[in-house]
């Protein structure tokens, strides 16, 4: 490698994407990531105020922010969302698989669409982004992907079959 090969690897910083990111533990991480990389914060286009206050804070580190709205649930946003980053941050070393909902209801009272939003959200979500982020992983032969779950997930809370 030379010298300024090695100088522009030192400078680079990992890119981390964070999904779900516009408040609570989402925002939580990616405040947490941005002491170590440059940090892209998805959540719904609803949410692109808040993400762009958060992105503020990102700055405020020192580090770079973009703030990248799309629906986890549609595959082809997801691969816009991951092609976005990747040509604005130089790369993806880091996807958290934040983004996560809730449709609370008992179970004879819980109608079809509350329990598919949520498996459509945070199952199908995490999958979408997961299979487009590990293909620019596998081309770049580094990257991690960080996947939340909630402890209901593994222990169960009345009200939240979904």
């Amino acid at each position: 490698m030379s010298s300024s090969e090695n100088e522009a690897k030192t400078e680079s910083r990992p890119v981390a994407l964070v999904t779900g990111a516009r408040r609570g533990i989402g925002r939580t991480i990616a405040l947490r990531l941005a002491r170590e990389a440059d940090i892209a914060l998805n959540d719904v286009a609803s949410g692109a105020e808040e993400l762009e206050a958060v992105a503020a804070e990102v700055r405020t580190l020192g580090r770079r922010a973009l703030v990248v709205p799309a629906d986890v649930t549609d595959g082809k946003q997801v691969d816009a969302m991951i092609q976005r980053t990747v040509e604005e941050m130089g790369g993806l070393d880091v996807l958290v698989n934040n983004a996560g909902i809730t449709r609370d209801g008992f179970l004879i009272r819980m109608t079809d669409d509350q329990w598919r939003v949520v498996l459509e959200v945070n199952l199908t979500g995490a999958f979408l982004c997961s299979r487009a982020g590990a293909k620019v992983m596998l081309r770049q032969r580094s990257g991690c992907i960080v996947n939340m779950a909630s402890v209901v997930g593994v222990m169960g809370n009345a009200g939240q079959a979904n």
